[in-house]
């Protein structure tokens, strides 16, 4: 198989995600597959899954491909077993390795999370009936694994460790907790904030690429944010949610937190990144010069920097949860890795 039918392959999968009409009734099997996995992962709605297939469905595309690949000299040599695991936090998480590997003609050796089962044997089955030679390049498991020549792992600063314990003599990439901040400088447009608030409150703030921390001046008026953020009020009706909500809020009003509370959302000072359910830091900052010092030395901990503040490295308001496919986690270029090991 060669690196132009693989791209084919992905094309023709983007197409078939794109054609899932997720405004009307779709298909029987389709729908079923959502609904069992809302069934497994509470967290999994059925707006965020079709969100996800949304998402991917414009990402693969032929021009997208295209020009992610020809950053690279993908030689077609001897496939190498990589072994991922996957987190499962997100609806389809790993997608994004699980496209790299296979796209640099290796071999996937995937451990599904117990929390999205589903999802990426669903889109693995698709695939290989597109284009049936992946049937040989593509094992998905539950169970332990072996025989493999590199690993992806992804998963908290606590698993981290115990990846690297296991998995350190391999060829590696290991990823920790990152979190993704706002810088707000008082001058955001009511369309930025909005926008914002998608960056927020998308998959529930459980992505590493939601914001789940703001840097705001020190005269900074809330009353522009909160309602920015109101196009997200529903979210208070989702039942896994509004538990954190009120446990949070309850927390930290028994421990005498000064909060802000719009009755969806609340805004705690702190200087944190990992912001629980239902909740976002802020930290005040006296100038762009101080805001973009604090960023440097907290760059271990960021994965994406949201603003329109002139920052290195900013994305647009709104773009968190859409990444280009050279958007790598950690700024680890993931098919660099693979193309390089022997």
């Amino acid at each position: 198989m060669q690196i132009k039918d693989r791209i084919n392959a992905f094309v023709k999968l983007g197409k078939f995600l794109r054609e899932i009409k997720v405004e009307d009734e779709i298909e029987d099997e389709i729908e079923m597959i959502l609904r069992k996995a809302e069934a497994e992962n509470g967290w999994f709605t059925q707006e965020n899954i079709k969100f996800t297939l949304k998402s991917w469905g414009e990402a693969l595309s032929k021009e997208n491909l295209q020009q992610w690949v020809s950053n690279y000299d993908i030689e077609e040599t001897e496939p190498k077993q990589v072994a991922i695991i996957m987190a499962g936090n997100i609806p389809l998480v790993g997608f994004h390795d699980f496209l790299s590997v296979l796209i640099t003609g290796n071999k996937v050796l995937a451990k599904l999370s117990s929390n999205d089962k589903t999802l990426l044997p669903f889109l693995a089955k698709q695939l290989i009936s597109i284009e049936p030679e992946f049937k040989n390049y593509i094992e998905l498991t539950e169970g332990r694994l072996k025989d493999f020549d590199a690993v992806i792992a992804t998963g908290s600063n606590n698993t981290a460790r115990y990846f690297d314990y296991y998995f350190g003599k391999y060829p590696n990439i290991i990823r920790k907790n990152r979190n993704s901040v706002a810088v707000l400088t008082g001058n955001e447009t009511k369309e930025d904030l909005k926008n914002l608030a998608d960056d927020i409150f998308t998959y529930f703030g459980l992505g590493c690429r939601n914001v789940s921390k703001i840097y705001i001046p020190e005269d900074y008026d809330f009353e522009p944010f909160f309602k920015g953020m109101f196009s997200w009020k529903e979210i208070i009706h989702n039942h896994k949610y509004i538990n954190n909500y009120d446990y949070n809020k309850a927390v930290y009003l028994m421990d005498s937190f000064p909060l802000l509370d719009n009755e969806f959302m609340l805004l705690k000072e702190d200087s944190g990144f990992s912001s629980p359910i239902s909740v976002v830091f802020f930290e005040r900052y006296t100038s762009k010069y101080a805001v973009k010092k604090m960023l440097e030395a907290q760059s271990e901990n960021i994965q994406c920097l949201v603003t329109k503040a002139g920052l290195p490295n900013e994305i647009p308001f709104g773009k968190a949860q859409n990444p280009e496919l050279w958007d790598y986690a950690d700024g680890v270029d993931t098919v660099d890795f693979l193309l390089k090991i022997h």
